[in-house]
């Protein structure tokens, strides 16, 4: 993150790279913030330590500005780039130039390092549609170092003859040499990794509006009339994208049915009292009458509950709803609000 001033009232205030990273970590909080220093190495930790010790105050108004400004580049880019030179600008932003190179190295490193790993990620459609121009021989050396799993995944996607000349070629494979092996692995890693890094890009928008499917809504509310004031193209987009409590009341009856049977009713009555009429009703009329009267009891017993609370109940209803949906149970289908969301 290059500085920029942060203006609050008659005031301005510059962050340093460091010191954004450390505002943004220190917002996320433990929870969210513990997986991201769990990539840092020491030192990244050190420093980031050191710019949250200097930051001093920092009001709602300057975290706000940061965080628009942070989604805002992103959705804004249209994409990142996820490749060596990308990588070594940003660490070349708060790291020593000795250190970065020696990061790159370690990464860079001989041809094979991880080179296979990285293969056994690919989606089986797309390696073989690469491997399927190579010479049998080539493909069956590629398939014998990888996960069998995988490997059969991808010789089952390859042409017929193709694949089982690779069969026949696997049968009677004898130790390869280190200077081919070496030849393949860096082939791989020029022409097929690096084309994969650029053509398999995530959707920016689609990312941000997962992240802000994780706010509680009063943080997502605040960073959606926000990002509207500086970038309403890119609002209604994340918007669009982004799947909502409210959206269960689109659910057909099979999926709402479904959902009702994985929930803790505790958790289920708490996210219900701070729902709509029209969402109760959907839940409430996809449940026997007697269960509902139960439900109903039990949200009545409740009293006041905290907003906070409602909020992580939702969004525990939602969270299994993409689980039931990513295991084929329900089908999720985000359209527009008069569209249904199962089909």
């Amino acid at each position: 993150m290059t500085s920029r001033h942060l203006v609050i009232g008659g005031d301005s205030r510059s962050l340093a790279g460091d010191e954004k990273a450390a505002v943004l970590l220190l917002a996320l909080g433990p929870d969210f913030g513990k997986p991201i220093l769990q990539e840092l190495d020491e030192m990244e930790i050190r420093q980031l330590s050191r710019a949250m010790v200097r930051l001093g105050p920092i009001t709602q108004d300057m975290l706000d500005t940061l965080l628009a400004e942070f989604v805002t580049t992103i959705s804004s880019n249209g994409n990142i780039a996820g490749n060596s030179e990308t990588t070594q600008r940003l660490l070349l932003s708060f790291l020593p130039a000795d250190r970065v190179d020696a990061i790159m190295e370690e990464i860079r490193g001989p041809a094979g390092r991880n080179m296979w790993e990285k293969l056994s990620n690919v989606q089986e459609d797309v390696l073989a549609n690469y491997l399927k121009n190579e010479y049998p021989q080539t493909i069956a050396v590629v398939l014998s170092k990888l996960a069998t799993d995988h490997a059969s995944k991808v010789l089952s996607a390859l042409p017929e003859e193709l694949a089982m000349e690779v069969v026949h070629r696997m049968l009677t494979l004898e130790p390869v040499q280190k200077e081919i092996l070496d030849k393949i692995e860096t082939t791989l890693r020029t022409e097929f990794m690096s084309t994969l890094s650029h053509t398999k890009r995530r959707d920016s928008h689609e990312q941000m509006a997962e992240i802000f499917n994780s706010f509680d809504r009063q943080t997502e509310a605040r960073f959606i009339t926000t990002l509207e004031e500086r970038d309403r193209e890119a609002a209604e987009r994340i918007k669009a994208l982004m799947f909502t409590f409210e959206d269960l009341a689109r659910l057909e009856s099979s999926a709402i049915q479904t959902l009702i049977q994985k929930m803790d009713k505790k958790e289920l009555g708490l996210a219900l009292k701070g729902a709509n009429d029209t969402v109760k009703d959907v839940f409430f009329s996809n449940m026997s009458a007697r269960a509902g009267k139960m439900l109903k009891d039990d949200m009545e017993a409740m009293g006041p509950v905290r907003l906070k609370d409602v909020d992580e109940a939702q969004g525990k209803i939602v969270a299994t709803a993409k689980d039931l949906a990513a295991k084929g149970e329900i089908v999720i289908n985000k359209g527009k609000a008069d569209e249904a969301m199962i089909q």
